[in-house]
């Protein structure tokens, strides 16, 4: 569906109201697309090994690097500069300031103020591997333990925790003050409240459900199934998801993100196949 733009193995997907930012593996690359005009040849800016996440803080592209233990920021098309973090650090956010690093290996969110260390917070994780913003609370996702815990920032504890499914893999958060998780080995959306940290709906989602994007303007969820090579559209303002839309991908679609402005959706091949984008 809609149209394909070239590209390499996408590592992982990221947009602004401007800007669509696309991590590629080879040669290890962030490729930054004007949403105005797709046509355009992208920015290319090189990173020192492969991305696994990225984000956007403060007209920054955060480009996080676990096999070089390194952040990349990246603005205006260049590469301006990398936070060092001890271990694999696989996702970071921007934070009022701070930046909040989930370091895989370590077992840890890392709080960055100026580029220096301010604190670690750890205790009870296996592994830390997203880190997610929801209103005024931190979540991260433990994918060996299929867990979100809350993150208590200025108490540098990690607070309450609960069991996400059987295989939580990717979490992103939506207006209503909840944190949306996907299940992988059990095919499920799931729905968490943060205050206090609740399942709150648990929805099957069968086909290998895996990436997750999330329009605040449209309250879609945008999930890819890896297993059918599709991407839908959920509804999520209800008291279950609502499919609204469906539609075929490239092949191993592991990567989604959606500009909230004009509701389209990129998704991003593992394979090399490229960037889709879609209008809904």
């Amino acid at each position: 569906a809609g149209t394909v733009l070239p590209a390499g193995h996408v590592t992982a997907m990221a947009s602004d109201d401007h800007t669509l930012a696309v991590a590629v593996a080879d040669p290890p690359s962030v490729l930054l697309y004007p949403l105005g005009d797709l046509n355009a040849a992208p920015a290319r800016v090189a990173v020192d090994g492969t991305v696994e996440q990225l984000s956007f803080d403060a007209g920054q592209v955060l480009a996080s690097i676990p096999g070089k233990g390194e952040v990349a920021r990246i603005t205006d098309g260049s590469h301006v500069g990398e936070l060092g973090v001890p271990g694999q650090p696989v996702d970071a956010i921007g934070a009022g300031g701070e930046t909040l690093v989930a370091v895989r290996d370590r077992k840890a969110v890392e709080v960055y103020q100026g580029g220096k260390l301010a604190k670690t917070i750890s205790g009870g994780l296996y592994s830390a591997d997203e880190v997610v913003r929801s209103g005024d609370q931190f979540v991260v996702l433990d994918r060996l333990r299929t867990a979100v815990f809350l993150v208590d920032v200025p108490g540098g504890t990690i607070g309450a925790g609960l069991r996400a499914g059987d295989g939580a893999t990717n979490a992103v958060a939506d207006s209503f003050g909840r944190v949306l998780v996907t299940d992988t080995r059990a095919g499920a959306l799931l729905a968490f409240s943060t205050d206090p940290l609740l399942l709150r709906q648990m929805y099957p989602v069968p086909g290998g459900v895996y990436g997750i994007a999330y329009d605040s303007r449209r309250h879609l969820a945008w999930v890819t199934l890896t297993g059918t090579n599709q991407v839908v559209g959920f509804d999520v303002r209800g008291g279950e998801p609502v499919e609204k839309y469906r539609f075929p991908t490239v092949r191993q679609p592991d990567s989604v993100t959606v500009d909230a402005a004009s509701g389209k959706v990129y998704v991003g091949s593992a394979t090399g196949e490229g960037i889709q984008v879609v209008q809904p």
